[in-house]
């Protein structure tokens, strides 16, 4: 089996990829302790892809706990060059509904307590995080959906700014009605700092959101609670595993060429000859391109 260009974070509700094949899990340690749970590699379509559940199977891992910094190590050492996220999002706006579909292209980072880096400690960089999301990755999610017939079950949202919250308790109303001041759309735990983690990295990043609540801002919709989150991922999660699916076989054919993929190029700043063996081994996987 050929190494994984594709690698799938799966999140509240999604802990495996039904329609991989070949499936073989993969313990992988990394300089940065160990990921979520074993990764499982395998064939979708004759393509290979590495799946890791971001809370482990059973969801033993807050938000707080997820160990980033491993995760991203582990899948960048396998291949992985295209990173896509399945993430369960609350909706700070009216026309997002539950059970709808988000392609957030923005991310506001309100976490406070985790790592968010792989730097520092004798290598310095700073990625631009201006356009935080692979915009031709994005577009592969798009087409995905389109092409997995879903219009008549979900709608899906294109853009919109993601906003980060520590958890693992939910908003207050005061909160939920300042994020939506901030101009976001949906609101989740997960995706920082990992988007900011896979730019250092050199790996194309997309998030697949998908919708269960309204938090609990809105004036007739029930408040959030973890019981309606789930009831409401496990119907969309059959949704998600199709639309993956189809965003699995265009990459298979189409690779959309990333600025992600050479992040470092510009984002380094300490001489690669300057580090010492110790940080230059720290650092190997993520400080080679994501080149074909």
């Amino acid at each position: 089996m050929s190494r994984p260009i594709i690698g799938v974070i799966g999140g509240s509700g999604l802990y495996a990829m039904d329609a991989l094949q070949q499936a073989h899990e993969q313990v992988v340690d990394t300089p940065f302790g160990k990921p979520s749970d074993a990764i499982v590699t395998g064939l979708v379509r004759g393509q290979a892809v590495a799946f890791l559940a971001r809370h482990g199977r059973g969801h033993r891992l807050i938000p707080g706990e997820v160990p980033y910094r491993a995760n991203i190590y582990a899948l960048k050492s396998l291949g992985v060059r295209y990173l896509i996220s399945i993430s369960a999002v609350g909706s700070l706006r009216e026309d997002i509904r539950p059970l709808d579909m988000v392609l957030p292209d923005q991310f506001i980072d309100l976490t406070r307590q985790r790592q968010g880096t792989f730097f520092g400690d004798g290598a310095v960089a700073h990625v631009s995080m201006a356009q935080p999301v692979c915009a031709g990755l994005s577009q592969v999610l798009a087409d995905a959906f389109v092409k997995a017939d879903l219009a008549e079950q979900t709608r899906l949202h294109r853009g919109g700014c993601y906003v980060c919250i520590e958890g693992p308790a939910f908003s207050t109303r005061a909160e939920s009605h300042w994020y939506r001041t901030l101009g976001a759309g949906v609101i989740g735990m997960t995706n920082m700092p990992e988007a900011k983690l896979a730019r250092e990295a050199q790996m194309a990043y997309a998030t697949l959101a998908l919708v269960t609540d309204y938090d609990c801002w809105h004036p007739r919709e029930s408040e959030v609670t973890a019981e309606l989150a789930i009831a409401n991922l496990t119907k969309n999660a059959a949704n998600a595993q199709r639309v993956l699916l189809e965003a699995i076989a265009i990459l298979a054919i189409r690779q959309p060429p990333s600025s992600a993929h050479t992040a470092l190029a510009s984002g380094l700043v300490t001489p690669l000859e300057t580090m010492s063996a110790v940080v230059r081994a720290r650092l190997g996987a993520l400080l080679e391109p994501a080149g074909g």
